[in-house]
């Protein structure tokens, strides 16, 4: 009776602790670098919904944004533990030979680097090689092993451009991922092709990239 009472108690406590067992995720770090679009204001969702648990990975998330990207949305608005990186902090890190420099470290730390919103002269200045920004810096340096996703946001007028599409050919053939922009109505009014795809598909993108890494 009592060995029957003691099996049975050590049985229901190894159950109650496989109950409680949580899977440990494969951790990913991603930069999410947003580029001066009007699609900026879905920065702050694209963050939320990368944290959702319910994906198959953590990702540990850096932001990095242009000065003309600010515009759109509230600093206050972002997650307190989420970095948020400014062109300014480029020099802060760096005094003298030696000392790290950010764009480089960044580059290390990432395992991917999302660029959304790419806006149209972010474009043209990654396809032309310009630096003169940290995002720039960090596209230029980038290790083009480790997945790299833009997805593209202008007016439809910019979009239709032939450079434009003649832009993105040039950052896929090496290796870069495009995420296509969609039709719908913007925020001039004017509705036709040219807006960042939506939010949730950014996020299957992602994770998809991952997915198909392994």
């Amino acid at each position: 009776m009592g060995e029957t009472g003691i099996f049975t108690k050590d049985a229901a406590q190894g159950a109650a602790s496989a109950s409680t067992t949580t899977t440990i995720k494969p951790e990913r770090n991603v930069i999410i670098a947003a580029t001066g679009s009007v699609a900026t204001i879905k920065l702050v969702q694209l963050i939320s919904e990368l944290s959702n648990e319910q994906l198959e990975y953590k990702f540990n998330i850096k932001v990095i944004i242009t000065e003309h990207a600010k515009h759109f949305f509230e600093l206050e608005q972002m997650p307190e533990n989420v970095p948020i990186l400014h062109n300014r902090d480029e020099w802060l890190t760096w005094n003298k030979r030696g000392d790290p420099v950010l764009h480089i470290e960044l580059g290390k730390w990432a395992d991917m680097l999302l660029i959304a919103p790419l806006s149209a002269n972010s474009l043209a200045k990654i396809a032309t090689g310009i630096c003169d920004n940290l995002v720039m810096c960090v596209v230029r340096a980038w290790d083009l092993k480790k997945p790299l996703l833009f997805a593209p946001a202008m007016n439809t007028r910019m979009y239709d451009h032939p450079i434009t599409r003649e832009q993105i050919d040039r950052l896929i053939s090496w290796g870069y991922t495009e995420i296509p922009c969609i039709s719908k109505t913007l925020m001039c009014g004017d509705t036709g092709n040219g807006a960042m795809s939506e939010v949730a598909t950014i996020v299957k993108s992602v994770v998809a990239a991952f997915l198909l890494s392994v």
